[in-house]
């Protein structure tokens, strides 16, 4: 039972009454009397809450940013229409609009209500439960129940970097030679033979075919195909922490997208692998087109953990996924504790057998304090992110002493940089 506004309000004009008449008691008597049997009687035709049916409808997958409509069906099988205020709650990153309907269901009849959700957040959002109240045609009272109706929605990576894909899928064509002419020695996947020139590296040669055409001709060749990529997420502490008001983690997602999305249209095989201190997500590598919404969807629920990264184990984890020598893009922070102390001391056995890039987000509010000098505060400022600044460069330094390649850049840039890194190996047959 739920009582309305309504009847509060003509419980207050009762009282009202009751002050105002000359034989309060016997007033207050049949006002209470009044009260009650008009709340009784509204209560009684009230629809049954109890007898209603709930479904849903709409998408059950959608991307970080996008709306997403979906639809609730309510079917009456009482005998009484149902005149209702229907609050359909879910949790508040789902970001549902409006948070209440009203709607009146005639008997033995059904009516859909169009709920949108605004994500703020990635991962599942599922609805906590339905309640309605059913109010009679006094608007004085009703009965109110709970319903379930489950449905779960997926809010996948925005990837935002998609709008760099087409530059991104341009140099690689150039990569590949097919806007630009493809230069010898840039990879070891033979192509042809053509004319020596002077300038051409005599290794090049090809003797047979130069006694065959009686001209020297020097081998040519084009970036490797079939090539592996692994992508590592760093799904530790550092990860969580916020660059322009996004996780470092949801930076990371975005330009893991892009670098697979381009690595699998160049035909190149691709594998996930998210580990904190234990691992959290292994997808086995692959080159189907396919694999990029199976990345995406994987990718959905992870979240950052507020654990110190194990990189030794995260470096197992690969070695143990990945027997063929790869490109191993490891997203990560460049930060003494996860460098010095993490990295640095299981990277030897991982750059023994992979090509290994290191891909750092650096905050832009850093470069703006280093450029700070308007007061002795902001001299502070600028000296601390200056010292931080100069302490990511010696890391990249050391990192490259190992054979490491690095990318930090800041978010505008971050995914374009990576991707641009990797097709620079591909160009040098480096993968």
């Amino acid at each position: 039972m739920a009582i309305t506004g309504r009847a509060v309000a003509l419980a207050l004009f009762g009282a009202l009454v009751v002050l105002l008449s000359p034989a309060p008691g016997l007033t207050m008597l049949v006002v209470d009397v009044v009260i009650v049997a008009l709340v009784g009687v509204d209560l009684t035709l009230a629809g049954g809450v109890r007898t209603l049916e709930f479904t849903r409808s709409g998408p059950t997958a959608a991307r970080l940013g996008q709306p997403v409509p979906l639809v609730l069906g309510i079917a009456n099988g009482g005998g009484r229409p149902v005149r209702a205020r229907v609050r359909d709650a879910w949790p508040p990153s789902a970001g549902a609009r409006p948070r209440e309907h009203r709607v009146v269901v005639p008997a033995g009849e059904r009516r859909f209500l169009e709920t949108t959700l605004y994500p703020t957040r990635r991962g599942d959002r599922e609805p906590f439960r339905i309640t309605v109240r059913s109010v009679g045609p006094l608007g004085l009272a009703g009965r109110q129940g709970r319903h379930q109706s489950p449905w779960r929605v997926r809010v996948l990576p925005p990837f935002t970097s998609r709008r760099h894909l087409p530059a991104a899928l341009a140099r690689l064509r150039e990569v590949e030679g097919e806007v630009a002419i493809r230069g010898a020695g840039a990879g070891s996947e033979f192509d042809s033979l053509r004319d020596y020139v002077i300038g051409d590296d005599v290794r090049l040669i090809d003797w047979r075919g130069t006694a065959r055409r009686g001209a020297v001709v020097v081998r040519t060749f084009r970036p490797e195909r079939d090539r592996r990529v692994v992508c590592v997420l760093d799904t530790g502490r550092t990860s969580a922490g916020r660059v322009g008001d996004v996780p470092r983690l949801d930076h990371a997602l975005d330009a893991a997208l892009l670098l697979t999305a381009v690595a699998l249209r160049a035909g190149d095989r691709v594998g996930l692998v998210a580990h904190d201190s234990v691992p959290r997500v292994t997808l086995p590598g692959s080159h189907d087109h396919a694999y990029l919404a199976r990345m995406t969807d994987a990718m959905a629920r992870l979240e950052p953990a507020i654990v110190e990264a194990d990189h030794a184990g995260m470096i197992s984890t690969v070695l143990r996924e990945t027997s063929r020598r790869s490109l191993v893009v490891l997203f990560t922070e460049l930060a003494p504790a996860v460098i010095e102390e993490g990295l640095l001391p299981a990277l030897g056995t991982l750059t023994a057998r992979h090509s290994v890039l290191v891909a750092a987000l650096r905050d832009p509010r850093v470069d703006e304090l280093a450029a700070g000098r308007g007061d002795v505060r902001a001299v502070y400022a600028a000296a601390a992110a200056e010292q931080t600044l100069m302490r990511r460069r010696e890391l990249t330094e050391t990192l490259r002493r190992r054979g490491v390649e690095v990318v930090d850049a800041p978010p505008a840039g971050y995914a374009a940089a990576v991707t641009d890194t990797y097709l620079t190996l591909k160009s040098l047959g480096r993968l």
